[in-house]
């Protein structure tokens, strides 16, 4: 029939496109040799920015506080918390002379809004390089500081780093987190790597501050709720002014969320900012996106019916001779190669759950950072 005839020259097209993702682009960086750099004696800003968040302060300074380098100073950020957050950030204060606190008031025009809340940060940071994370977010060593600060050169003025979530076994959910923490992060990197950056997680990033304040901090994106991290850098960043730093002792972890309801309007919220990429990443994003849908689709409706099943078996199996094999050199990369045992099923529970967020956006927007 001729509507199987189209839809079996449209999936060859298909795989095509998802050989060059799979194949070119994450190849890019599942390819990637890591580099020591130079370790450098350089300040460093640490940038925490929080609300309500009380317990994980006082789990997670400490272990900022014990870092392996010499100069630093922490920044934290209360952005209007309604528990002890100041309690806790001032007792670390009374205790460490490195440590800054920003207590910001509500302000009508900014209500909520975090990058308000972080511009205030920066402007008191004493040095030139900053380093942000968040405050449910821990350094996995104490050479985080020391790792990411050692890939700021005189051209690279942005440093993009990973941040993992906390593994919990058991968990449906935190598999999901984590499956698709792992695939923005072989996106993001993959394409820092062929010279299209377009995004980082505040969790794990650092920046010069005259990039900052070069681009007028936030202004250009300060009404939007979210993007104090992918936004800001899809403005700034260049092929030319963004480093990597993926070894394991630059890696940060963070609490997951704990009900598929809370991590889907966290999830709305980053989607929401993606609208606001500039139009070749939104069209590569999508692209890609959209081909893991169509793929998915034709291959079980033509296998299903037999339509040159013999064929379409091939080109499945080499798609995902090709896939596997990238997935796990960045995975492994990352720490994250346990991943790949359940990879057709995350992949489509992902690509589901993605779809219904975007129609939820479609329908409303999500209004506060937290």
């Amino acid at each position: 029939m001729l509507i199987f005839e189209i839809l079996f020259y449209t999936f060859i097209v298909i795989i095509g496109i998802q050989l060059i993702y799979y194949g070119i682009i994450f190849g890019k960086f599942a390819a990637y040799k890591l580099k020591k750099a130079t370790p450098k004696n350089i300040g460093i800003s640490i940038i925490i920015c929080a609300k309500n968040e009380a317990s994980n302060l006082a789990q997670n300074i400490p272990l900022i506080l014990e870092q392996n380098y010499k100069t630093f100073e922490l920044v934290l950020i209360n952005d209007n918390s309604s528990d002890e957050t100041l309690e806790v950030i001032e007792g670390f204060k009374k205790q460490h002379h490195n440590i800054k606190i920003v207590d910001v008031k509500p302000v009508e025009k900014f209500w909520g809004n975090k990058k308000y809340a972080l511009t205030l940060g920066i402007k008191v940071a004493t040095y030139d390089f900053l380093l942000f994370t968040d405050a449910d977010c821990k350094p996995l060593s104490k050479q985080w500081i020391s790792e990411m600060s050692s890939h700021f050169t005189n051209q690279k003025s942005i440093v993009i780093g990973y941040g993992a979530y906390k593994k919990v076994k058991g968990s449906l959910l935190n598999l999901l987190i984590r499956f698709e923490t792992f695939m923005t992060a072989l996106q993001y990197l993959s394409y820092a790597k062929i010279g299209l950056p377009y995004m980082a997680v505040g969790r794990n990033l650092a920046y010069k501050k005259a990039q900052f304040f070069e681009a007028n901090g936030f202004m250009n994106h300060m009404d939007i709720m979210s993007g104090d991290d992918d936004l800001f850098i899809n403005q700034v960043a260049t092929k030319t002014n963004v480093s990597l730093c993926v070894s394991k002792e630059s890696f940060t972890e963070s609490i997951p969320k704990t009900t598929f309801k809370s991590w889907i309007l966290q999830k709305r919220r980053h989607i929401s900012s993606a609208n606001h990429y500039k139009p070749k990443h939104k069209f590569l994003l999508a692209l890609f996106y959209v081909s893991q849908i169509l793929f998915w689709v034709l291959a079980i409706t033509l296998l299903v019916v037999l339509y040159q099943w013999e064929i379409v078996v091939a080109l499945i199996a080499v798609r995902f001779i090709i896939q596997y094999t990238n997935l796990y050199f960045a995975s492994k990369k990352l720490n994250e190669t346990g991943l790949l045992f359940f990879l057709p099923f995350l992949e489509i529970l992902l690509i589901t759950l993605q779809f219904f967020i975007f129609i939820k956006n479609l329908i409303s927007k999500p209004q506060y950072w937290k």
